[in-house]
């Protein structure tokens, strides 16, 4: 398989982050038409009701800056996620977002769990280490841009701010990081130059039947083509016309 049949442009690419923000949104705007409050759908940990919230906290926001700023992380990584790993994207998603919010309700703290934080941090984590583990160069280029453009997220897996859940940050985490090790993707390797394949032939090789013993490039070589044969000892003539030049 290779690069340009692997790395290939789908509708999915722009479908998955579509209906991931249309779903977060359409819940917020339900929840302020109706008048309606959805928190106690979140994750609420060590209890048996808060185990609903695996599956429905991504979905609920506290605040319009709380969905604002999930929004645009979720579209580019979800989109980078499917463009890059699309063969896995989906288990990645789905598990992931189940596992993440399970870790959240093992070692959260008494509250409701909410947002899609937990997921944007799985995605985050998973294409930054499956890049590095791939060693692809494209893979590790996209991890390296990761961590330009989100690697300020990192220390929100830490309790440095009251109010956010920093359970549900390394419950992504680290699930990107299972993710990413145990999941097995089939990553094309990087396309070989001939000559750095392992049955490469210098002797069969076109360019370098080019260079004689001293590295010296020569155009052409007569004992492949007899019509361009320089060692004939027939005489060249060379004819010259001169043409006197009228006077005016």
């Amino acid at each position: 398989m290779t690069d340009n049949n692997y790395f290939k442009f789908s509708n999915s690419v722009l479908l998955v982050p579509i209906i991931a923000v249309l779903s977060i949104w359409t819940v917020y705007w339900v929840e302020l038409q109706f008048k309606i409050n959805f928190n106690n759908f979140g994750v609420y940990p060590r209890t048996l009701s808060g185990l609903k919230g695996i599956l429905f906290s991504p979905f609920i926001h506290g605040s319009l800056k709380h969905l604002y700023s999930n929004t645009l992380p979720l579209v580019v990584l979800s989109a980078a996620l499917v463009y890059f790993y699309k063969p896995v994207a989906f288990k990645v998603l789905f598990y992931g977002t189940l596992l993440s919010g399970l870790i959240t309700w093992l070692i959260g703290r008494p509250s409701y769990h909410i947002g899609a934080s937990g997921v944007i941090y799985l995605l985050a984590s998973f294409i930054f280490f499956k890049g590095v583990f791939a060693k692809h160069y494209r893979l590790i280029a996209l991890s390296l841009l990761v961590v330009f453009v989100y690697g300020s997220m990192l220390w929100y897996i830490l309790p440095i701010k009251e109010g956010v859940s920093w359970e549900g940050h390394l419950g992504g985490f680290i699930t990107g990081l299972f993710f990413a090790y145990f999941l097995k993707a089939d990553i094309p390797k990087p396309q070989k130059y001939a000559w750095e394949e392992d049955n490469y032939n210098e002797e069969a090789d076109e360019f370098l039947r080019h260079f004689d013993e001293n590295g010296n490039f020569v155009e052409f070589k007569p004992d492949d083509d007899p019509e361009l044969d320089t060692t004939s000892s027939s005489p060249i003539n060379i004819t010259y016309h001169f043409k006197k030049k009228t006077e005016e």
